[in-house]
């Protein structure tokens, strides 16, 4: 059977099969040679991921472990607690202490299989306030990016005291000038170039553990490669 890639997280996994998402590039990426299986659940933090956990699992890997599972939860988990997205919080220690046992539990389940933990990306405030969550009538953002910076740190930490590939977007999104409006359509939710990015990053890292799953040559270069000098020139071009 085809090698399979697990895609387990929250709305923006969830909604990464749309037109221009990160899920469909991969799809589109691997076509001949993996298969893509989403398991995106949108508002889900990672207390409500670990209660589902072996049902949202459950036929992913067809009768074979996948080849990996990218974790990506963290956004919800970082919502402030006293907005009206509140009841998603998570407090930090308890959200590194549900990603250590996601993929615990989930090495357990199937020992050869890569886990690849995705931290929660960076949040433009202003694009919060004018695409607001729910009845917030404060005109305070429920989210922000310095919270968001700290959930993406200890997403970091977990993966390398556990030994896991990480791919830090809350940092390389940052890295570009102007990623707020370039890379966030809703202050939280990816554009099409934002879904560019992770996409690139997700195939790097599965070149950087060893796991190629392309019919290319491995050290062959990616066709999507961004510029951070000139983002929109690479994405037009």
């Amino acid at each position: 059977m085809r090698p399979k890639l697990v895609l387990f997280g929250d709305s923006i996994t969830e909604e990464s099969f749309g037109d221009g998402g990160w899920a469909a590039a991969l799809a589109h990426h691997f076509s001949r040679s993996a298969d893509i299986v989403l398991r995106g659940y949108s508002g889900y933090n990672t207390r409500w991921a670990l209660k589902v956990l072996d049902r949202a699992m459950d036929g992913a890997s067809f009768g074979e472990p996948p080849a990996a599972v990218a974790v990506f939860f963290g956004a919800n988990d970082a919502s402030l607690p006293d907005r009206s997205s509140g009841f998603q919080h998570v407090p930090l220690s308890e959200y590194s202490a549900n990603l250590r046992a996601i993929c615990s539990h989930l090495k357990e389940k199937w020992d050869s299989t890569i886990m690849i933990l995705i931290t929660p990306p960076p949040i433009d405030e202003h694009g919060r306030i004018q695409n607001p969550y729910g009845d917030n009538s404060s005109g305070l953002p429920e989210r922000t990016n310095e919270v968001a910076g700290a959930y993406a740190k200890a997403c970091v930490a977990v993966a390398e005291e556990s030994g896991l590939p990480v791919i830090d977007i809350w940092t390389r999104m940052h890295k570009f000038p102007g990623w707020e409006k370039l890379f966030l359509r809703d202050g939280l939710h990816f554009t099409s170039l934002g879904n560019r990015v992770l996409f690139e990053e997700v195939v790097r890292k599965l070149r950087d553990v060893g796991l190629s799953l392309e019919t290319m040559p491995v050290d062959q270069p990616l066709f999507y490669d961004i510029d951070p000098k000139d983002p929109l020139k690479t994405f037009c071009n």
